[in-house]
């Protein structure tokens, strides 16, 4: 009688996903990509539900005083899905955004020491707030808070500084929809003319794309002054 063969070996299936850092520090330094990557589902998770665009109202306004993830992403996401939205989803972003400002202007002009100083210390701001506040005292304060709401400035911290160093409401305002109105407009502009196929570009590389934009433009002024 022949001995029996011997049972195969099973070799242990990896784990797909990675175990956290063992040590201590590591993992606190990999927390708060943990939590920004979560919001960022969160927010992406909106764009395939019946209340995409009242989700993109909420969150614009949201962002423009407090919350860490550009409304950008799922606009992108709405008007890549459904480009017929993309002037709709514009709008509501724009207007979303100018009254989160509001929101920003207010906490930065009557609550500046409680909840203005608690929003520029949680996203580390604090080595940035003396260079921005001597802008918005300077001539340069109009032009900080264009670029900031065009280009990947934090914007919540151009709309708090601006109410706590006092700038004309009325210019804040113009200034809040042209540049987050060219923003937004701009984004979904391309998405509408080039369809879903430029959706992960602009995704990966829409910041680097309006710094570009910006620095273009400002040469623009900067020409016709000269000349």
């Amino acid at each position: 009688m022949s001995a029996p063969s011997p049972a195969p070996v099973v070799e242990p299936v990896p784990d797909p996903s990675p175990a956290p850092p063992a040590n201590p520090v590591l993992r606190l330094l990999a927390a708060p990509r943990r939590w920004v990557r979560s919001l960022y589902d969160w927010t992406m998770h909106w764009a395939d539900t019946p209340q995409a665009l009242a989700a993109l109202l909420l969150i614009a306004v949201a962002e423009s005083s407090v919350f860490p993830i550009p409304p950008d992403v799922l606009l992108i996401a709405i008007v890549a899905s459904s480009a017929r939205l993309w002037i709709r989803a514009a709008a509501l972003c724009t207007i979303g955004s100018v009254l989160g400002a509001m929101g920003g202007y207010l906490i930065g002009y009557a609550f500046m020491a409680t909840a203005g100083q608690a929003i520029v210390e949680f996203y580390n701001a604090q080595h940035h707030w003396a260079k921005v506040v001597e802008l918005y005292n300077g001539e340069w304060g109009i032009w900080f808070l264009a670029a900031a709401a065009f280009t990947p400035i934090p914007y919540k911290v151009a709309t708090i500084a601006a109410g706590a160093t006092g700038m004309a409401f009325v210019p804040f305002i113009l200034v809040s929809i042209l540049g987050r109105g060219a923003r937004f407009f701009l984004v979904a502009g391309l998405l509408r003319l080039f369809g879903p196929a430029i959706r992960r570009t602009l995704e990966k590389n829409f910041d680097l794309a309006a710094l570009a934009f910006l620095v273009l433009l400002v040469g623009g002024f900067l020409v016709l002054k000269l000349a």
